[in-house]
């Protein structure tokens, strides 16, 4: 795919010293890689659940995985 001779609006964001005629796609894809997606938590419910896994001696991320596991359970029984 190559671009136009002339840029019209929306090409002008690229700079026109990168280049990408030598690469290649998909050279870093595997099929098998597990992506751990980060989870943002409003700063009230991180402090709070913080704080409870502070008193319970556990890291914030175990807290938060047992009560949406408990939480799935949940809406599971309920379907």
């Amino acid at each position: 795919m190559t671009a136009p001779d002339t840029p019209h609006p929306g090409y002008d964001d690229m700079p026109a010293e990168i280049d990408f005629s030598g690469g290649s796609r998909g050279k870093f894809y595997r099929p098998s890689t597990r992506l751990n997606l980060p989870v943002y938590l409003e700063a009230e419910v991180q402090a709070y659940l913080s704080t409870i896994a502070a008193k319970k001696g556990v890291p914030l991320s175990e807290l938060a995985n047992d009560l949406l596991k408990k939480e799935i359970a949940i809406l599971e029984t309920i379907k």
